[in-house]
């Protein structure tokens, strides 16, 4: 999905918030397009909530400025609060109080009138409100986190971690409540460490590690790589060795004693690869999937810098 020249509703712009010892965010800076979603990706611990909670005005950065829809989110902390729906990573609830009553608080709050839409979240995520929230389920207080998130129908969404605690099954339904609300223009910020929820849903990923935004790569960039990697299984050693005797392609892994290579190349070379292989005995040849998760993989099993990134993924990783 190209983002074009649409207006920036969120805005981070090298934002620092440096605790010690390495911890914190580091000139952090990032925008999302309307009607986008946008991916942020990385482990507990990365920054993730960090900058999220700097999104929402909790906290004050070291340097740099956020804004949403234009307005700075430390010092217009009110007004954003009624133009978004935030669903936090961390579950914090008044444990005296019922589902019921507590959807009905948040409904004052925010001077909704009209529940429709509140019960058609509470019937789509199966939640039983009545309850009190003190004897919740996890997965149930998430449920109702979703609901008091999205009930005022915002046009933005900051999602921390939004599935954690949810069945596999209310996984996939939140995920397709997302692609509902993303077709209809709603701006989305998808903080998360599950790739296929990021794959699922999202057109921009950013990647945040140690606090540092690596890497920034648009979803269909993936689903467009021309480069594919294969593996291929040899009947014998004899095969493999006279397969890397003669073959003009590189090889940048060979495993002598499965008698298996693996290889990047373009569909325009298969027909000499499949000539070359002609010549020998072949147990298998596989494709290997290049993924979001091998792309993100690559920024943490090795030291790489964004320009490596990117050129694994022109050619391909495994």
């Amino acid at each position: 999905m190209k983002v074009g020249k649409r207006m920036s509703v969120i805005e981070v712009k090298h934002v620092t918030k440096d605790y010690g010892q390495g911890r914190g965010i580091f000139d952090v800076s990032f925008e999302i397009k309307k009607g986008e979603v946008f991916g942020f990706l990385g482990p507990n611990g990365a920054g993730k909530t960090t900058t999220i909670r700097h999104l929402m005005g909790f906290i004050q950065p070291d340097e740099g400025e956020l804004y949403i829809n234009g307005k700075d989110t430390w010092k217009s902390t009110a007004l954003i609060k009624h133009d978004v729906g935030y669903l936090p990573g961390e579950l914090a609830f008044p444990d005296y109080m019922t589902g019921d009553q507590f959807i009905e608080f948040m409904a004052e709050e925010r001077h909704i009138s009209d529940m429709s839409r509140t019960e058609e979240l509470k019937k789509l995520f199966e939640l039983d409100t009545s309850e009190e929230i003190k004897e919740m389920s996890l997965g149930d207080k998430r449920k109702l986190a979703v609901v008091t998130a999205f009930m005022h129908n915002p046009k933005i969404l900051i999602l921390d971690e939004p599935t954690s605690g949810l069945d596999p099954v209310m996984q996939e339904r939140f995920i397709e409540f997302i692609l509902n609300e993303k077709a209809d223009g709603k701006t989305i910020l998808l903080s998360s460490h599950i790739f296929s929820e990021v794959d699922a849903t999202c057109d921009r990923i950013a990647i945040i590690k140690d606090g540092m935004v690596v890497s920034m790569i648009e979803a269909d960039q993936l689903k467009r790589n021309t480069h594919k990697a294969f593996k291929i299984e040899f009947s014998s050693f004899e095969d493999y060795e006279k397969f890397l005797g003669k073959t003009a392609f590189a090889i940048p892994i060979k495993r002598p004693n499965q008698n298996q290579v693996k290889m990047n190349l373009t569909d325009e070379k298969m027909q000499q690869l499949f000539t070359e292989l002609s010549e020998v005995n072949v147990n298998f040849i596989s494709e290997i999937k290049f993924t979001l998760e091998d792309y993100f993989m690559d920024f943490y099993d090795r030291k790489k810098s964004v320009s490596d990134g990117e050129e694994n993924l022109q050619y391909g990783i495994y």
